[in-house]
Order: structure tokens, then C-alpha cells, then sequence
């Protein structure tokens, strides 16, 4: 049974979502502040986080951060905030799906079982990689820059091994979102050029000699590596 934290501080949607999901054979925990949120995170090492944007003592908006700056755990976010601009915001801080209320508790399921499967599936491409001084190890999941591993969301690895496993081939938004984010999603295709970005922050590090994530203006994206 994996481990789910709800973060929601109005308790009649945290317990309808508590009773889907464990119908749905997860193990629940509920937190109702942010403060608590934090602590019940670093006690259950949760397999998912559904995170409120807002809560009385703080914004889920700064949870996310600080679960981002300790783990890769997926988090979806629950508001009730449609904007675009909203969901744009949580997909740059590294949000892996976004919610808004109201929400029917069999979608909600459904999303949280989908975030776990692109977050835990392993690539068929067991082979380790490199590009000069970056080394993808695909079986791992890791990537490793001069011998220190990098730190990624979940979606943003899944985006860059896809990238890196078809090295040299230019890829349209449409394309990754098929094959990272899947055919349920969404959102808009700026959530692709958002991971692109973090990505490139990620690597900066990485020599230009070597090799680049290069834009191709109205046409997609290719892991240019360079011999």
C-alpha cells in the first residue's frame, strides 16, 4: 500500500478524498496545516503529496518549495484557483499535476495513480550513457554531472531521459507531453517549456562543448550532444 499525505485544511473534502483513496488500496495520511504537513512528510516519506494551495498558517505554493529543496516526491496540487496562470505557477515549482475544486474523488484516484506510474516507470533502455562529463544511468533514474548526482522532479527526469535516450532527434511539444506527460493530460503545452527551462538550470554546469538542449522555434526540442 503506498503512502499518501492529503494536505487540505477543510476537513469534509480531506475525508472524502481519504475515503476514495483508500478504497483505492492507499495508505492515507491527513495533515490540515502546513506546519504539519512538513512534519507528517519527513515522518511517512510519502509516495504522493495532494497539497491545497491555500492553508490558514501559510501557501502550498511555499510547501511545494520546501518539498522540492528535500525530495522528488510527486505532488498535485488541489485549488480552487483556475486560473492559467495558477497552473503554470505550480508546474515552475515543480508541481507534477494540478487539481481545481470541485473535483470528483474518482479523478482525483485516477490522476494520483497516473502521476505514480510515469514517476516510478523504468525505461527500457538499461543502458548507462555518456556525454562527456554527464552520465545518464537510465536503469537508475540518475544523473550524475562530474560525479555529483542532480536533482530533478520526477516529471522533469522523466522529460530529460526520454530527451537523452533519443540524443540527436528534435521532438515536438506535442510529442513529449504524449510520451512524459501522457494522454490524459491536460494542461497547457507551456508546462514543456517550463521543464525545459528547470532542466537547463539543472545542467548549467554541463559544458556547451558537450552538448545542449536546443530550441527549434515552432518545432520542438532536441538533446544536441556533441562529439
Amino acid at each position: 500500500m503506498k503512502p499518501i499525505l492529503i494536505v487540505e485544511d477543510e476537513q469534509p473534502i480531506s475525508r472524502v478524498l481519504k475515503a476514495y483513496l483508500e478504497k483505492a488500496n492507499y495508505q492515507v495520511e491527513q495533515a490540515f496545516t502546513g506546519a504539519e504537513a512538513l512534519q507528517k512528510f519527513e515522518s511517512m516519506t510519502p509516495a504522493l503529496v495532494l497539497l491545497d494551495v491555500m492553508l490558514p498558517d501559510t501557501d502550498g505554493w511555499r510547501i511545494l518549495q520546501q518539498i522540492r529543496e528535500r525530495s522528488a516526491c510527486p505532488v498535485i496540487m488541489l485549488t480552487a484557483l483556475g486560473h492559467i496562470n495558477q497552473k503554470i505557477n505550480g508546474f515552475n515549482l515543480g508541481a507534477d499535476d494540478y487539481m481545481t475544486k470541485p473535483f470528483i474523488g474518482d479523478e482525483v484516484v485516477a490522476r494520483v495513480g497516473a502521476v505514480l506510474r510515469r514517476s516510478t516507470q523504468i525505461m527500457e533502455n538499461k543502458e548507462i550513457k555518456y556525454f562527456g562529463s554527464l552520465k545518464v544511468d537510465f536503469k537508475a533514474h540518475s544523473v550524475t554531472l562530474h560525479g555529483a548526482e542532480l536533482s530533478f522532479t520526477p516529471r522533469d527526469l522523466s522529460l530529460f531521459l526520454f530527451l537523452a535516450q533519443h540524443q540527436n532527434q528534435m521532438f515536438s511539444r506535442e510529442h513529449l507531453i504524449e510520451n512524459v506527460w501522457g494522454m490524459d493530460y491536460e494542461g497547457s503545452d507551456r508546462a514543456v517549456d517550463l521543464a525545459i527551462k528547470r532542466i537547463r538550470k539543472t545542467l548549467e554546469n554541463w559544458p556547451e562543448s558537450e552538448g545542449e538542449i536546443r530550441t527549434y522555434r515552432g518545432l520542438g526540442y532536441k538533446f544536441c550532444v556533441y562529439e
